[in-house]
């Protein structure tokens, strides 16, 4: 399993329970105030009555009607409208309804896991300017709530919003950048369909019947089985816990507000023989401790040097998950994040905090640090890289640093454990309670942000992935429905040499398919962040998003991709590679190309010397007579691969080889 998977359920603060379905309303909850209905495309409205009950619709002078059935479902139809709106939709029946303020344009889902959840309010310092500029009354979104469920639902709960400086910090960046270039450039009304929901897993966002029929799906459908079974008892159990869970995040609140606690904690005289043993970097989970949330402490005696005395220290504890504050013999440094409000940016982020020279005496020092997690695996992370986690002089090199990585004394002193829940992980759960709901709701086409959760499986990605989009357009029933997905972002520190991991070929499943008819990609190999899965830079992605929108799903003749590998051929000691969508002519950005790798038959890659030869380019190395494969950026975080097209439009990471690579089955 990629040790990164179990991380990234970041932002579900509580999993919601797999509870009975709501209620059924006289009509179904995508129908609210504020929405956008899909242009150019009869409108259909449906709900609930009592069975024969006659239900009518009207809308922009048009009339329609409709009798509830046996199991109480009605549905009308009303015709198709151009983009527009204004416009007031009245429900009469069993009770009289009104819809106000909707408008006519074109409607997009946007779902996937954290990267597609991830808030505007979170995306760093353009934040700010970017939501107060954010009054945008014809760009709306549904927040579809969080749920799972052991069958397809009927109904959803979710909530349409207007963009404004109030509202859309809450709201899907990726979904808010895409919807507000298109709106711009389209000028006409875009809704935001946003089921989204971290660490999430595609399984969960496919259909049972379309899981089953996956090579080894049936082991999914396992998992989907044994909640319906246990359905009954899950809930109930779940409501004994949510209480514990409830008391357990009262006192973790209080105690971060508790200076007294965390001062005794910290102390360097504290007696902490007892103390369990923590390796760093690690996580709860990992080491005895799975499932468990709420606040640990760690505690480390280092020595200081003597050249060290009165001098500022740089204090690094690496990454925690996910709020963390740390000591220096007892006097707070520096912290980061908070439980109340829950601050999800802190996840991840690599914590660096100087020690001022006056607390620094040579001898033994005692460094203490707070961690609080309510999601996922807790601990000093550190992104998995021990050289993150240092104490050295401020502004000296790394040589001078003291590791703070291994052993740490280490104990709890709130233990939560998180109330049970159908898992979002569980197949199909996500799909029956976000999406099926949505199914019968026309819409223009969607875009998808996930793969971090499925990267331990990367090779099986490449038959799951175009399963779930083939579910989701024979369920909407519009034929070859647009789909537009991110590929991977950059992450980790780059390799020394050139070698595969499974993000490379999970980015080559996506990659793959764009086989299927009316897809598009935008990368994000240049926009991450090396130190943390969650980069900010989301208003790239869905500029680039919406760029592939205009030429899959509106049929507009612009450059929408960077340069995708087509061919290649071997000119005695190099190999010349050839690209389709080069638009007008490659382009090495910052200096000469790099990340290309070149291997001869005994499959050993080193990086290469490239330079581009007009609509190709040329790839050799000293160290290859006989070349045989080429790669580009085929790594994790291939930082610094700079192909580009002139329209600034980055290449994608490719192989010309088909050589085994990570999480791929053995031949039989």
């Amino acid at each position: 399993m990629n040790h990164l998977v179990p991380a990234l359920a970041l932002l579900a603060l509580a999993l919601p329970a797999a509870a009975a379905e709501p209620a059924r309303p006289l009509l179904a909850t995508v129908f609210a105030d504020h929405m956008v209905v899909q242009r150019d495309r009869p409108i259909p409205l449906w709900g609930w009555a009592a069975p024969g009950t006659a239900v009518a619709v009207a809308m922009a002078g048009n009339r329609a009607s409709a009798v509830a059935g046996a199991d109480g479902r009605w549905q009308a139809a009303l015709p198709a409208l151009p983009a527009g709106g204004p416009h007031t939709i009245a429900i009469s029946g069993p009770e009289n309804r009104t819809i106000t303020d909707v408008l006519v344009g074109d409607v997009w889902i946007c779902s996937g896991q954290s990267n597609m959840e991830w808030s505007v309010k979170a995306c760093g310092e353009r934040a700010q300017a970017d939501i107060a500029a954010s009054a945008l009354p014809a760009l709306r979104q549904l927040k579809v709530d969080k749920a799972t469920a052991p069958a397809p639902r009927a109904d959803l709960a979710g909530t349409w919003t207007v963009a404004s400086p109030e509202t859309v910090g809450g709201w899907t960046a990726v979904g808010y950048y895409f919807g507000r270039d298109l709106q711009r450039h389209l000028g006409v009304p875009i809704g935001l369909l946003n089921a989204s929901w971290g660490g999430t897993r595609v399984e969960a966002w496919t259909s049972r019947e379309v899981v089953a029929r996956l090579a080894d799906g049936q082991a999914d459908i396992t998992g989907l089985d044994d909640l319906v079974l246990n359905f009954d008892n899950l809930a109930r159990r779940n409501a004994e816990m949510q209480v514990e869970w409830d008391a357990g995040k009262a006192r973790l609140i209080a105690l971060e507000k508790d200076e007294a606690h965390q001062r005794a904690m910290a102390a360097p005289g504290l007696d902490d023989s007892a103390w369990a043993e923590q390796k760093t970097p690690g996580d709860w989970d990992s080491q005895g401790h799975r499932g468990v949330k709420g606040e640990a402490w760690y505690r480390k005696a280092v020595e200081i040097p003597a050249a060290w005395a009165g001098r500022d220290l740089e204090l690094s504890p690496g990454a925690a998950d996910e709020i963390e504050t740390t000591f220096f013999d007892g006097v707070k440094v520096g912290a980061t994040g908070a439980v109340q409000p829950f601050d999800a940016a802190a996840w991840n982020v690599q914590r660096s905090y100087t020690v001022p020279g006056a607390l620094v005496k040579p001898g033994r020092a005692l460094i203490a640090v707070r961690v609080a997690n309510l999601v996922g695996e807790g601990g000093l992370r550190a992104n998995g890289d021990p050289a993150a986690m240092f104490l050295r002089p401020l502004g000296a090199p790394a040589a001078e640093a003291v590791s703070l990585a291994g052993s740490w004394r280490f104990s709890f002193c709130v233990r939560m454990i998180e109330p049970l829940s159908a898992n979002p992980n569980t197949a199909s759960v996500l799909f029956n309670a976000m999406i099926s709901p949505l199914t019968g709701f026309p819409v223009k086409g969607a875009i998808w942000y996930q793969g971090e959760s499925n990267a331990g499986r990367a090779w099986a990605y490449r038959e799951r992935f175009p399963a779930m989009i083939r579910d989701w357009r024979a369920r909407w029933g519009q034929g070859d429905l647009p789909f537009l997905w991110v590929q991977l972002a950059n992450f980790q520190q780059p390799k020394e040499q050139p070698r595969p991991d499974d993000w490379a070929v999970l980015r080559e499943a996506q990659e793959a398919t764009l086989a299927l008819r009316a897809t598009g990609t935008a990368l994000a190999i240049d926009v991450g962040d090396a130190r943390d899965i969650h980069p900010k830079d989301k208003w790239t992605v869905g500029a680039r998003l919406a760029l592939a929108a205009r030429s899959v799903a509106y049929g507009e003749q612009v450059v929408h991709s960077g340069p995708r590998f087509k061919a290649m051929s071997i000119e005695g000691p190099a190999i010349r590679l050839t690209f389709d969508h080069v638009g007008g002519g490659l382009v090495a950005r910052d200096g000469e190309l790099r990340r290309f790798a070149i291997a001869g038959a005994d499959r050993r890659f080193v990086w290469a010397q490239a330079r581009i030869d007009g609509a190709a380019v040329v790839v050799s190395a000293p160290e290859v007579a006989v070349p045989v494969a080429v790669r580009y950026a085929y790594e994790i975080n291939p930082a610094g691969a700079n192909l580009y097209n002139r329209e600034g439009l980055p290449a994608s990471p490719f192989r010309s080889d088909d050589w085994p690579v990570p999480t791929q089955p053995a031949a039989p």
